[in-house]
C-alpha cells in the first residue's frame, strides 16, 4: 500500500471504535503515559487538541495543568507548512480554525520556542515498529521534528501498529509508542 491508502486505512480504523472500547484504550494509553519517567521528568509538554474521532488529549492537558507542567499547543501556518506551538493556560485561548480544528488564538497566548519542549507527543493515524508514521498528510510534524531534540512520543491502538510502513528521507520516525498493550522504544 502507498501512504495514502494507509491514510485512508488509518482513519477507517480510528472511527471504528465504539465508545465504550476507545474510552478504555485512551486510559490504559494515559496511564501508562503518566506512569512514565518521560512525562515525569517533562517540565514542557506539547500536544494537538484532538478531534472527536482521536484519541483524546484533553485529560493529557488537564493532567499537565493539575501537575504544573507548561502545556504547549500548535497553530499550523498551511501557506509555510510550519507549526508554532503556544503556551496554553485555558481552553478560553484556543479557536476554531479550518475543518474545526481548535488552535491557540496568538493574540491570547504566547509562542514558545522549539527549544523549551521537554516531550512532544506526536499524532498520528498508522505506526510501524521503527516509529514512522503516516499522519493526515500535511507534511508538519516531520518539518518541525527535522531538528527537534526534545522526546518523542506516539499514543495509538495496538490495531495502528504494523510491521513496516513506506517511508522516505524526510520522514521522522517518533523515539516512543505507547498502547493499551506494550511500549516500543525505537
Amino acid at each position: 500500500m502507498d501512504k495514502s491508502e494507509w491514510r485512508t486505512k488509518g482513519k477507517s480504523l480510528l472511527e471504528s471504535y465504539s465508545k465504550e472500547e476507545k474510552g478504555n484504550i485512551e486510559k490504559a494509553v494515559h496511564n501508562q503515559l503518566f506512569q512514565s519517567a518521560l512525562w515525569k521528568s517533562a517540565e514542557v509538554v506539547a500536544v494537538t487538541i484532538s478531534l472527536t474521532h482521536e484519541w483524546s488529549t484533553h485529560p493529557i492537558i488537564e493532567a499537565a495543568w493539575d501537575q504544573g507542567k507548561k502545556i504547549v499547543v500548535p497553530k499550523c501556518d498551511p501557506e509555510l507548512k510550519i507549526l508554532t506551538f503556544y503556551d496554553l493556560q485555558s481552553y478560553e485561548q484556543l479557536e476554531v480554525v479550518y475543518y474545526g480544528l481548535q488552535e491557540p488564538s496568538p493574540a491570547k497566548s504566547q509562542a514558545i520556542e522549539k527549544k523549551e519542549i521537554d516531550l512532544l507527543i506526536v499524532p498520528g493515524l498508522i505506526f510501524d515498529r521503527k516509529g514512522y508514521r503516516i499522519g493526515f498528510g500535511g507534511g508538519f510534524y516531520d518539518r518541525f521534528l527535522a531538528d527537534f531534540n526534545g522526546v518523542t512520543v506516539s499514543l495509538v491502538s495496538e490495531k495502528q501498529v504494523t510491521e513496516e510502513l513506506p517511508s522516505e528521507g524526510f520522514d521522522i520516525p517518533v523515539q516512543h509508542i505507547i498502547t493499551e498493550e506494550n511500549w516500543l522504544t525505537i
